[in-house]
């Protein structure tokens, strides 16, 4: 759904909507005040020349509700948007968008506390899996997982580089027992197979762990199994296991359609 509010906007005939408040020896709605807009949105709070500017409450007709700064109509200072899916931002707005620092709950629980740019996810952050604990430590890049960063989980830690929101090239996993696994990513693609209607078969993305080497940092011994997070290329986050024992060493798939 959209968090622009629509007072801006007339009806055919140029109604602004009834408002009941403060005015400037102009006219113009100034001060304290309130409307009930023409497309039955309502907004409760400061006013300066006609637009709303300062502190105010605007309540979207659909259950949505934003608290906080305005200027100039727009979403600008620090606020609160409660979104009608259970959602909620709180933190910097510039020109009616997320951007600075802010922290996002989102329906299922997880929650992402850190930059962000144009309503995307992107400078440092880290991002909290409600249902295991796991997070994501690093930075963003429009939204997507990139450059350096870390997945912590319960008893073990991922370290490495990120493209496109997957682990990718040098990193190693950090076992609380004591060890670290060094190895690497590799992407491969690999085709599903098509149907007759389809003129190419279906391609998909494989991740996998090429182990190298297990470093202890005290006497241990290598984990069998070992489960962290990745965001899939859908866009939002997912828990996979990518650890697993296979052929006397540790490897790693996951599968992402490209579709």
């Amino acid at each position: 759904m959209s968090d622009v509010g629509s007072e801006e906007f007339e009806d055919e005939q140029g109604y602004l909507g009834e408002y009941e408040g403060e005015r400037n020896e102009a006219g113009q709605r100034h001060g304290l005040g309130g409307t009930v807009l023409p497309n039955g949105d309502t907004y409760q709070g400061m006013y300066e020349h006609g637009k709303r500017s300062g502190q105010g409450t605007y309540r979207f007709k659909n259950g949505a509700r934003y608290i906080g700064e305005y200027y100039m109509n727009m979403k600008h200072g620090q606020g609160i948007f409660y979104y009608p899916d259970g959602s909620v931002y709180e933190g910097s707005w510039v020109d009616d968008q997320r951007q600075g620092h802010g922290i996002y709950t989102y329906p299922n629980g997880d929650t992402y506390d850190g930059k962000w740019v144009h309503h995307q996810r992107h400078g440092q952050g880290v991002y909290t899996y409600h249902d295991t604990g796991s997070k994501y430590v690093g930075t963003w890049i429009m939204g997507k997982m990139e450059s350096a960063g870390e997945f912590i989980h319960l008893n073990h830690r991922y370290q490495g580089s990120f493209h496109n929101s997957n682990p990718s090239g040098p990193g190693k996993y950090v076992f609380d027992i004591g060890c670290e696994q060094h190895g690497e990513y590799i992407h491969m693609d690999q085709d599903k197979g098509g149907t007759e209607e389809e003129e190419q078969p279906a391609a998909t993305a494989i991740l996998i762990w090429k182990p190298k080497s297990v470093t202890p940092l005290s006497l241990c011994m290598p984990a069998k199994d070992n489960t962290t997070a990745v965001q899939d290329l859908s866009g939002e986050p997912k828990d996979q296991t990518i650890l697993e024992e296979q052929n006397g060493e540790h490897s790693t798939a996951l599968e992402n359609s490209s579709s």
